[in-house]
């Protein structure tokens, strides 16, 4: 256990450590134990710091607040380890090492929620959280914005900075200044302001006194002044309202000039603007690839790119690390340093793809290290309604903090540290990983397949998605990871997110085969056993699927606001109805009031197999093989 000696520890990291001590409180103590110091260290040559342990006393000499914290983070989980050497430090190349959360496709985490993820990632390292807010933040006058979505208000979001503040997290805005603002444009009151898609209509006058509103209520509540205007993915800009209004321009003379524009505001706001890059790069390749290498960005575009917009290159895919060095350097040549943003796959999963994050995170932060970059963070998002556990992305983060920290992710250390700031068996939460690296997938490390999720998703009477695991008996696979995971509930804090994936993979275990099942009886014209199926069986797998929209639906209270979950909320009715009209039909040909059922009587075609790998889908792509716009 440790005591505080707050005679030797600065007044500014004291309310963190209070909230630190708080949250952890049986390992500390007020009258026994190791006394702690934490003492700034002003002669140190790099950022991080020292532990020593002397005479009873373990002191933390550090860098930077957020240096303290990390130190604290891997102090804690070698005690609860039963580790003896006290005596350790680390260093770091990066002055940033953040993490970005999307709060903007279906989910808001809650202020209280995102406190306790904020003492998770102060305790690895993490010194900077971007919160990405599409339409998600307060604007006055603007009452669509946000709209019946949990939109932040000024005061929390100044609640997060305070709090971040005090453990020496730099809390900064990430918003949209020109494309993926598909949920205001939706609304009437903007139509006016419609490029194509979710775009806006660059160097239009109203579109601009929108866009200072946005940057203005969006930085108003921080402390930093860093301000990311996002600028990516603006698919068919120029092609809409700009060509109806200004007629035919070159994409990348509309794009450079709206950046002046933007870059204008930030500055006369004393912000510092930075953007995503991907835009330069898709509208010089001949196919609209982020990643082509053949792509060719004119000299004059790149001229006109301003120097002090910082670029971020995000990359969430590549798994060598010569990739990220190539691409390192083309945004070099663009003529400023980039920030690079790799990716904990939080998306479209149920479960954070760790194997693959720590692959891809891998590559990057070994090339970011190589090529010196100074400034890095890794993105979370929540593409498909943010069904993904949003805690499961923490030991991606850990990870990703201690190639911060480290030049490779040392095994001991990586799981000392995660149970020092997470409370958690880091081997535990990696497992339930395994809802999506099923057995069948060949190099699962390099797998982003979302198995679990259009599995749980698909019809169970057209099951036209079998096709894809044909022969591969996963029945098996989540009945025994669901079991695995039950056995480690009592190991680790936050239990109720493990408790969910291991439902899941209950739920899995008898959903999975259940189609192929039916169509043997159903061919053999056995109406007994179809007959049990639709009495007994099926209404089994019913509650199994309400016990675990219930946990979902308590994960989902406890982490978010209750706006969203709506969304996830139809996808269960949906799929308990279906399982309900299932049942009547299996039983209504059990006693021949149905002579046939047409959906069993259709053969089911392969429609993606790729290579060594299962498919990546939506929820939409597996409820139905309908395309219903």
């Amino acid at each position: 256990m440790l005591q505080i000696d707050e005679t030797r520890t600065p007044g500014d990291l004291l309310p963190g450590l209070k909230e630190i001590e708080k949250d952890y409180a049986d390992r500390f103590s007020t009258d026994t134990g190791d006394k702690l110091a934490l003492v700034p260290d002003d002669s140190r040559q790099a950022q991080g710091y020292r532990v020593e342990r002397t005479d009873g006393t373990v002191t933390i000499r550090y860098s930077r607040p957020i240096d303290a914290f990390r130190a604290l983070g891997r102090l804690m989980g070698t005690l609860e380890s039963g580790g003896k050497d006290l005596n350790f430090s680390e260093t770091t190349p990066f002055s940033l090492l953040g993490a970005m959360y999307d709060l903007s496709r279906n989910g808001v985490i809650d202020v209280p929620a995102f406190k306790k993820i904020f003492r998770r990632l102060a305790l690895m390292g993490v010194n900077s959280v971007g919160l990405y807010c599409e339409d998600t933040y307060e604007i006055a006058g603007e009452p669509f914005f946000g709209y019946l979505r949990g939109r932040y208000t000024h005061d929390e979001l100044r609640e997060l900075d305070d709090y971040g503040h005090q453990f020496g997290i730099e809390v900064f805005p990430c918003i949209q200044t020109l494309g993926h603002l598909d949920q205001i444009l939706q609304w009437p009151a903007y139509a006016h302001l419609k490029d194509a898609g979710g775009v806006l209509i660059a160097e239009h006058e109203e579109t601009y006194a929108l866009v200072r509103k946005m940057i203005e209520a969006a930085s108003a509540p921080f402390r930093s002044k860093r301000m990311h205007v996002g600028m990516d993915e603006a698919w068919g800009i120029g092609t809409g309202g700009y060509k109806r209004l200004f007629g035919e321009k070159s994409p990348f003379a509309i794009l450079n000039q709206h950046l002046a524009k933007v870059r204008e505001i930030c500055l006369e706001n004393g912000l510092q603007p930075m953007m995503w890059s991907d835009m330069y790069f898709r509208l010089g390749s001949k196919t609209g690839d982020y990643y082509d290498r053949e792509c060719v960005i004119p000299g004059e575009v790149i001229d006109g790119i301003p120097k002090d917009v910082q670029l971020v290159y995000w990359d969430y895919y590549h798994t060598d690390r010569e990739f990220y060095e190539d691409w390192i350097e083309r945004h070099r040549q663009l003529g400023s340093e980039p920030v690079v943003a790799s990716g904990v796959w939080t998306w479209d999963h149920h479960w954070t793809a760790l194997p693959f994050s720590f692959t891809t995170v891998a590559a990057c932060m070994e090339a970011c290290r190589a090529k010196g970059v100074n400034e890095v963070f890794v993105t979370l998002w929540g593409d498909d309604g943010m069904e993904c556990d949003i805690h499961s992305a923490l030991p991606g983060i850990q990870y990703f903090t201690e190639y911060g920290y480290q030049e490779s992710a040392d095994r001991i250390r990586l799981h000392t540290h995660f149970l020092g700031s997470c409370r958690g068996r880091f081997d535990d939460w990696v497992k339930a990983s395994e809802l999506d690296q099923v057995p069948a997938v060949q190099g699962n490390k390099e797998s982003r397949t979302n198995v679990s999720k259009w599995l749980l998703w698909q019809d169970p009477l057209l099951g036209f998605l079998d096709p894809e695991i044909a022969g591969l008996k996963l029945d098996d696979h989540y009945a025994l990871l669901s079991e695995e995971l039950s056995g480690r509930l009592d190991h680790n804090a936050d239990a109720d997110s493990l408790r969910r994936a291991a439902q899941l993979a209950r739920v899995l275990s008898l959903k999975v085969g259940l189609r192929e099942s039916i169509l043997e009886s159903y061919r053999a014209g056995d109406r007994t056993s179809l007959g049990n199926v639709a009495e007994n069986d099926l209404p089994a797998i019913q509650r199994e699927v309400e016990e675990l929209w219930r946990l979902h639906r308590k994960l989902w209270m406890d982490s978010f606001k209750p706006f969203g979950w709506e969304v996830l909320e139809q996808r269960y009715g949906g799929l308990v109805f279906r399982l309900k009209t299932l049942a009547d039909r299996l039983a209504a040909w059990a006693t021949r009031e149905l002579d046939r059922i047409p959906e069993l009587e259709t053969e089911l075609q392969p429609i993606f197999k790729p290579d060594n790998d299962l498919p990546h889908l939506r929820a939409a792509r597996a409820r139905t093989p309908s395309f219903i716009k």
